[in-house]
């Protein structure tokens, strides 16, 4: 496939980070999978990242990851990008996810700092250069300081942009004022990796969002950009204010795959709400609120949802 956008904008500009479904005795539920991911793409995504921390990767193994791929790359690979996580504190490990992930049609890599780990930025560079240096495909970094315990330090990221696979980054970090320094150091494109920093983001000449909350108000966020794009601020900040509601909600607490399925069971795209430990699904009253949350949001309509 060839990749949707620009240099500026090499995955598009709206993704969302795909949950992946179960069924209720815990099994990946490729059809569910299939079925979430026509939807997201119908909705205004361009591209979907699976077997990230929202699709539960530290618990699914590897003939699931590279089923996954296929089916989602069968289904919707000719309308999106799919990028798969190669995510791992074992640099060998993350190098035979993103082989796996390039065999099974993956259009791309997401990979994360080592979580846990904590390496050095020496160490840092190292993974994802051997990372990269492991496919052909198009490379999407992702520094996340709060799960990862190190951020990938500027110098680092201007290291490793000169790296020809490595063209985007997934900004995590909450630090905004960062976004405008590192784009014009590093000519890297720049993802929202927190739903609620996409304005922001776009203002400082950002790509697009990597989002959990496009699970369910892709339509809005791919507004927001298409309205940014047009000059039409106002109109962008007015279409970002109505999702606010689900971007709390699915984001509360840090358990957004928790969060994600139960809202995909209240929307009706999937039977339950099932993880895998240590993750545990939404208890009532966490379903109580995300269905209150996508009523506040305009995802479902007062008057006719059950309670």
């Amino acid at each position: 496939m060839t990749l949707p956008g620009t240099t500026a904008r090499p995955f598009g500009a709206v993704l969302t980070a795909m949950v992946t479904p179960m069924t209720e005795s815990g099994a990946v539920d490729l059809d569910a999978a299939v079925k979430l991911a026509t939807r997201l793409v119908d909705q205004g995504n361009d591209g979907l990242v699976l077997s990230g921390t929202t699709g539960e990767a530290p618990v699914t193994h590897a003939p699931e990851k590279a089923d996954l791929v296929r089916a989602v790359v069968d289904a919707v690979g000719d309308r999106a990008v799919v990028l798969s996580g190669a995510g791992s504190n074992d640099t060998a490990h993350a190098v035979r996810m993103a082989e796996q992930a390039a065999e099974a049609g993956a259009h791309g890599l997401l990979v994360v700092s080592p979580y846990y780990s904590r390496p050095t930025q020496e160490g840092l560079y190292r993974h994802f250069a051997t990372v990269a240096d492991s496919t052909d495909l198009p490379v999407m970094l992702y520094d996340i300081p709060g799960r990862a315990g190190v951020r990938i330090a500027p110098a680092t990221y201007a290291r490793i942009a000169t790296h020809p696979l490595v063209v985007a980054a997934k900004d995590a970090t909450g630090d905004v004022a960062s976004v405008p320094f590192l784009r014009q150091a590093t000519g890297l494109a720049w993802y929202a990796g927190d739903d609620g920093l996409l304005l922001p983001f776009l203002a400082h000449g950002a790509a697009g969002i990597v989002s959990v909350s496009g699970h369910v108000v892709a339509p809005a966020f791919a507004e927001v950009v298409r309205r940014f794009d047009a000059g039409d601020h106002f109109g962008a900040l007015e279409a970002f204010t109505g999702t606010l509601p689900v971007i709390s909600a699915m984001n509360g607490a840090g358990a957004q795959a928790v969060m994600v399925k139960a809202a995909l069971e209240i929307l009706g795209v999937h039977t339950n709400r099932e993880l895998r430990l240590p993750n545990v699904a939404a208890t009532d009253d966490d379903v109580a609120a995300v269905r209150a949350a996508l009523i506040a949001g305009g995802v479902l309509d007062a008057a006719t949802t059950p309670q």
